[in-house]
């Protein structure tokens, strides 16, 4: 099975659906990295993303997926269930 790492930050409502799908699909285990209490995470996640500073940022192993928008974008386009195996 595929590791979940998804950047957030508390006050975030993409944040909640992101998580929300993740967990509709089976997904509890995703490693969750908040931004504004780790001061070295909002680094490593604009590293990881090129530059990227909204959150949600999600990862599905290796694969960077983006934000909510395009998580929800694999769903509808049926190609989430098969990065989450």
């Amino acid at each position: 099975m595929s590791g979940i790492t998804i950047y957030t930050t508390p006050i975030c409502p993409y944040c909640v659906r992101a998580k929300d799908l993740l967990k509709r699909k089976g997904r509890n285990d995703y490693q969750e990295i908040d931004i504004t209490k780790n001061p070295f995470a909002m680094q490593e996640m604009l590293a990881k993303t090129g530059g990227r500073k909204t959150v949600p940022q999600i990862f599905i192993g290796e694969t960077y997926i983006g934000g909510c928008d395009d998580l929800y974008a694999l769903e509808a386009a049926g190609k989430l269930d098969g990065l989450l195996i």
